[in-house]
């Protein structure tokens, strides 16, 4: 899954980030309104962590912004110090999905996430089954014939994609915009060495093919 995390405090912005990239997310910044914007209505995010109070574009007009815009799916948290009820009604009135007080716990914002983000796309099966391949995306395990595979995240994300797909073809595109985050190029062949490092996890019969001019499929 892909999140946006627009939060002005610097050192908790990349707090976030890396925790919630060490859970398996891609995770983009941005520490003001405007940039968030920008980024939220480019990328194809599953949930934007939105603050509300942001510099140059405040977060209230941010989320007014993404759940006015039918081409937006991503699903919005917002994050305040204004805790008290009329503030969490203000919130919701807003568009927001969630509504999180500061301070909050951590592993209850990855809960929160990962709810929503199931959220953002159609629900998938508990566990995602193709071609002898079983993958469970909440204990982020996967087998092939029963055999348990040890792969990295990165891998698991793209196998997680590939199998969302159910045998249609993913473009390297799509897989970058969810398995990566905004600093990787899909022309760096990054994904060209996930693959190959996929492919021979797997083992024989290969079941990853090129599907030449649309990208991967399974």
């Amino acid at each position: 899954m892909r999140i946006l995390i627009v939060e002005d405090t610097e050192a908790l912005a990349d707090m976030l980030a890396d925790g919630l990239r060490g859970e398996g997310m891609a995770v983009d910044v941005a520490y003001d309104g405007d940039t968030g914007l920008e980024m939220a209505m480019v990328h194809g995010y599953d949930v934007v962590v939105l603050d509300r109070d942001l510099p140059r574009r405040h977060g209230d007009e941010v989320c007014e912004r993404l759940v006015g815009d039918p081409s937006v799916q991503a699903r919005v948290l917002m994050l305040t110090a204004a805790g008290g009820v009329d503030d969490r009604v203000e919130g919701f009135n807003l568009g927001a999905d969630d509504y999180l007080p500061k301070p909050f716990a951590y592993p209850e914002l990855v809960v929160r996430v990962r709810a929503l983000a199931r959220r953002s796309r159609p629900a998938p099966p508990p566990v995602l089954r193709r071609a002898g391949l079983e993958l469970d995306p909440h204990r982020r395990t996967a087998a092939r014939d029963g055999r348990p595979l040890d792969l990295t995240p990165k891998e698991l994300g793209v196998l997680e994609e590939l199998l969302l797909a159910d045998g249609a073809p993913v473009s390297p595109v799509q897989l970058t915009e969810k398995v990566w985050d905004a600093n990787l190029d899909a022309a760096s062949g990054v994904l060209k060495v996930v693959v190959h490092g996929l492919r021979r996890k797997l083992g024989d019969p290969p079941l990853i093919s090129t599907v030449l001019g649309h990208g991967y499929r399974i």
